[in-house]
């Protein structure tokens, strides 16, 4: 599984236990929700920026978005 794979995987199931939609989590965060979508579908990598931005809004260190996932 690529990096960009393991960090769209983490940020869909931290997402979801937040309970935020996606467009919930681009509004606090700053950003486009499209754009959320795409790192979702890992279809884009995103800034370190993006993912402190992320992190602050999901309440989770960063390094958590690059945790292999169970079973993988």
């Amino acid at each position: 599984m690529k990096l960009r794979e393991i960090f769209a995987t983490n940020l869909r199931r931290l997402r979801h236990a937040s309970g935020l939609s996606q467009e919930e989590l681009a509004h606090r965060a700053g950003l486009n929700r499209n754009y959320v979508g795409l790192l979702e579908r890992a279809a884009n990598s995103p800034t370190l920026d993006t993912i402190e931005r992320l992190a602050t809004e999901l309440a989770v260190e960063p390094v958590r978005f690059f945790d292999k996932p169970a079973g993988h």
